[in-house]
């Protein structure tokens, strides 16, 4: 298996440089250098593709400028990614009585899923 990754587009081969993800919430697609892994909702693009990237109408791109010099870590993003990862692990506590009317009460939580009672209930 090849080490260098490819251009995720249909029949083209050339390495990719650049990796491309959407912010659908809100309608942005988000170019830029070659992400660290390769992640299932990211598509990975050569040059040409890069460079020839359009969006939807009503969509946004953002261009992410590469970095000059070579990727080093400091403990200032390692810090953020924990701290990130133990604010999503905490679990969520339900609000307590009844919601403001009109709003809806959420009542259970799996992973990124949310149950929200009616207002009716």
């Amino acid at each position: 298996m090849s080490s260098v990754r490819r251009c995720s587009r249909t029949a083209c081969g050339r390495p990719a440089v650049a990796t491309l993800t959407y912010v659908y919430a809100d309608s942005t697609a988000v170019l830029g250098p070659l992400a660290t892994y390769a992640e299932p909702h990211c598509y990975d693009l050569c040059a040409g593709h890069a460079e020839r990237l359009t969006a939807p109408r009503g969509w946004d791109v953002v261009r992410l400028a590469p970095a000059a010099g070579p990727l080093r870590r400091s403990s200032d993003d390692l810090e953020a990614l924990a701290n990130a990862v133990r604010e999503a692990a905490r679990p969520q506590t339900p609000r307590q009585g009844r919601a403001p009317e009109g709003e809806s009460t959420e009542a259970g939580r799996r992973g990124h899923l949310r149950v929200l009672r009616s207002p009716d209930n």
